[in-house]
């Protein structure tokens, strides 16, 4: 796999998002079977494992993600990059030093379930509003000059928000929700990012499946999958948004391409800050997703492929922006262009 900048910090061009191996998909597997999922992906090429803190709080326990991957990537520790999140929940600092303590103790724990002494990427996962933005930069900032941590990050933000925090300590990476239907990043995000070398990590790049084709208005989704809460994925949306999934479907088979590769490919190709961290349980959807590495695509292709997107409209849309205020995207049942 090809290497990529988070500012500073090199990655592999695609990484995985390691969630659903604890939550957020129904049921999580055997934990020996996401083990050799994740050492499977390191030998393909896989340099970039995505956690946080709170991931496993539905079928096991808060931490449950992390230390699953720890112990998956103990054996390459040092030849991965791995990031890990935490928020502001119960906790409402607002002076410098008591953010301070905050961050340390939620660092001091993923340390442990991680079994490192150290985080390449650290994300605020959501802006808490009460907590001012300022002040965690520059907490961030202090944690990278002592070497605890390499970069840092934000998620569910809005450009406004990656200016002011960018201004105090240079962010690495931002974790936004991104995919040929949520194209928000393209307005503000995408070009601030471009302009200061700083990395964009979309989250749901293939739209929570809807763009593989898989999940029909006959899917499922049982246990705590949250998708059952992804309008896109409502049974009269997944038949209204047939036409984006027919044209990804056309290309992927003109390319001997999956769907998922075709989305992967095409953000790929149109950002070369993009890291995209496709989620999944599945060992074969994992080895899948990152092989969209391979799947080449002419300037005619793109250029082909984004005039059809254009043409879809798009139902269910999500917001990009998600705060500790405001924890749930912005659904709107309006019609959007992709």
């Amino acid at each position: 796999m090809k290497i990529r900048k988070l500012r500073q910090i090199e990655v592999s061009e695609i990484g995985i998002g390691c969630m659903g191996f604890s939550h957020g998909y129904g049921n999580a597997p055997e934990r020996a079977y996401s083990i050799r999922a994740i050492g499977e992906a390191y030998e393909y090429g896989c340099t970039f494992f995505d956690t946080a803190e709170t991931y496993g709080t539905q079928q096991f326990y808060p931490g449950h993600n992390e230390q699953l991957v720890g112990e998956a990537i103990l054996p390459f520790r040092k030849k991965v990059v791995l990031a890990t999140k935490f928020h502001f929940r119960n906790e409402m600092p607002t002076k410098r030093e008591e953010i301070d303590k905050v961050i340390r103790r939620h660092l001091k724990q993923s340390f442990k379930n991680l079994q490192t002494d150290y985080v390449d990427l650290y994300y605020l996962h959501r802006v808490n509003e009460e907590v001012p933005l300022e002040e965690v930069a520059h907490v961030m900032g202090d944690l990278i000059r002592e070497g605890v941590i390499r970069g840092w990050g934000l998620s569910q933000v809005s450009g406004e928000m990656l200016r002011r925090a960018d201004l105090v300590t240079p962010v690495s990476a931002v974790q936004n929700i991104y995919s040929m239907v949520e194209r928000d990043c393209e307005r503000d995000i995408f070009p601030y990012c471009l302009e200061h070398g700083i990395g964009v990590v979309p989250f749901s790049p293939i739209a929570s499946g809807l763009l593989s084709g898989k999940v029909t208005e006959k899917t499922r989704f049982e246990g705590d999958d949250v998708r059952k809460f992804v309008p896109q994925l409502s049974s009269e949306n997944l038949i209204a948004n047939r036409p984006i999934v027919e044209t990804v479907s056309q290309f992927a088979n003109a390319k001997n391409a999956t769907n998922a590769q075709i989305a992967l490919a095409w953000m790929l190709h149109k950002y070369p800050n993009a890291v995209p961290i496709p989620g999944s349980k599945n060992r074969e959807r994992i080895l899948e997703n990152l092989k969209a590495c391979e799947v080449s695509m002419t300037e005619e292709e793109i250029s082909a492929l984004e005039s059809a997107l254009n043409a879809c409209t798009i139902y269910g849309h999500r917001g990009h922006v998600e705060t500790e205020q405001n924890p749930t995207f912005a659904f709107s049942k309006q019609e959007v262009r992709a």
